[in-house]
């Protein structure tokens, strides 16, 4: 007769956990370390086939094989090539920033179809009240050949107040509880999911924050001097930590204006930056005399310039057609661009918003885009084996006026020419569209 005790009890127990160990527990552990495209507290998931197909067309080194005595020497693998750089030296990218993003790619199907051309990077805005990270919506645009750029914004669009002086007043977004880590597992969250996608991103962090108009500004929702800095560093150190290494940081404030934040003030710091974004519109208010691009973005470029020397991107830009300029506007456009190398990438505000800013939606300008466009120079494809461009090449030092013959040596300092730019009028606001926030799914 069997006999109940307790170390039979405890023989039976033992055995039990083996079995549990060896055919439950360790099959799970071994996939969730297997797996990079799940993260912490989400169930794994499988590659995208999209992905998968993508990284298998990309030329992969075969290890090498002990030499055997007396066989004959077989060609040695090439290594594989480098990853590209996204842009190529010399080439730039288009992009564009829609309202809808990855939600409704209608917009973008329009754009692309009027201008002839793809878009090599698709910006688009997500708010920190959805408390989410959702893979999908980064794929969507990946799987066409398109870099993602989100605009990650610490607020509530939906909350945001209609009286324009309070439009930065959310005190739960206060730059002080990020500082303080109450976003910390959201934070972390992103970082994880952003690590696990398996190809680069950018990511505009708190844009426009030399403004007043964003709770992250340090001129609304009581925020104080230097938090800004501190909020960043901060959240690129999480992202850090995590692993998160295929992201590009984005610093991105509004062309300065009359009363803006310092703009040197508010800078994290090479360390903690890879491109640095600037937001800039014709046909805004304060701006509705005719500018062009080299005129609204050339004297914050020179300001940016005496703090540091990263790629420049025209992360939100457009043009008004109310005095019918707009087609003329993006052409001069298109033939200034050349003359900045340090300018990698422009990204055009295809929406409505207070005017329509779309090239969709003028004959003239889609026509004036598609020329603009068609130059080698944006011929620049994105890859998910891209890695952005973090230097560039310093513009070559203008050449020196050559001496008047008919000038006399003797002639008094006065009368000799200066290369100081006129002084520019101040703009008695931002030149932006009110929000370009839309919701995160």
């Amino acid at each position: 007769m069997f006999r109940i005790t307790i170390p039979r009890i405890a023989a039976l127990l033992a055995l039990a956990l083996m079995v549990g160990y060896t055919f439950v527990l360790a099959p799970r552990l071994s996939r969730a370390h297997d797996d990079p495209y799940s993260f912490a507290g989400a169930a794994p998931t499988a590659m995208p086939s999209w992905l998968t197909s993508a990284l298998a067309a990309s030329p992969t080194a075969t290890p090498a094989t002990p030499a055997t005595p007396g066989a004959t020497a077989s060609p040695s693998p090439s290594a594989p090539p480098p990853p590209p750089q996204f842009p190529p030296a010399g080439g730039a990218f288009t992009g564009i920033m829609t309202k809808t993003g990855p939600y409704d790619l209608g917009p973008l199907d329009e754009f692309t179809a009027a201008v002839k051309h793809q878009p090599n990077v698709l910006e688009f805005s997500v708010g920190w009240w959805d408390r989410k990270f959702d893979r999908r919506v980064f794929d969507t645009v990946a799987e066409r050949g398109i870099m993602p750029m989100v605009a990650w914004e610490p607020w509530d669009y939906r909350k945001e107040s209609k009286d324009d002086k309070l439009r930065g007043e959310q005190p739960e977004y206060a730059l002080s509880n990020i500082i303080d880590g109450k976003f910390d597992d959201y934070i972390k969250a992103w970082a994880e999911g952003i690590k696990g996608l398996g190809y680069p991103v950018a990511l505009r962090f708190a844009h426009e924050m030399n403004g007043y108009w964003y709770p992250w500004a340090e001129q609304a929702n009581g925020n104080k001097k230097g938090q800004y800095v501190q909020a960043w560093r901060h959240v690129h150190d999480l992202f850090k930590q995590a692993g998160a290494t295929r992201v590009t940081w984005v610093w991105s404030p509004n062309v300065d204006y009359e009363n803006a934040t310092s703009l040197n003030t508010l800078y994290p710091g090479d360390d903690y930056v890879d491109w640095v974004g600037l937001s800039g519109y014709y046909g805004t208010t304060g701006v509705e005399k005719y500018k062009s691009f080299d005129q609204i973005f050339q004297p914050t470029i020179k300001q940016v310039r005496e703090f540091t020397q990263k790629p420049v991107v025209i992360t939100e830009t457009g043009a008004t057609d109310t005095s019918g300029l707009k087609a003329q506007w993006i052409t001069e456009m298109f033939s200034q661009l050349p003359q900045h190398p340090d300018i990698i990438g422009v990204i055009w505000y295809e929406a409505r918003k207070e005017v329509d800013w779309r090239v969709a939606a003028s004959g003239a300008a889609s026509e004036a885009y598609a020329a603009g466009v068609s130059a080698p120079r944006y011929s620049t494809p994105w890859t998910v084996r891209s890695e952005p461009a973090l230097t560039v090449a310093p513009p070559a030092p203008a050449p020196a006026p050559a001496p008047d013959p008919a000038a006399s040596p003797s002639a008094s300092p006065s009368a000799t020419a200066t290369t100081k730019p006129p002084a520019r009028k101040p703009t008695p606001t931002a030149t932006r569209p009110r929000s370009s926030s839309t919701p995160a799914g």
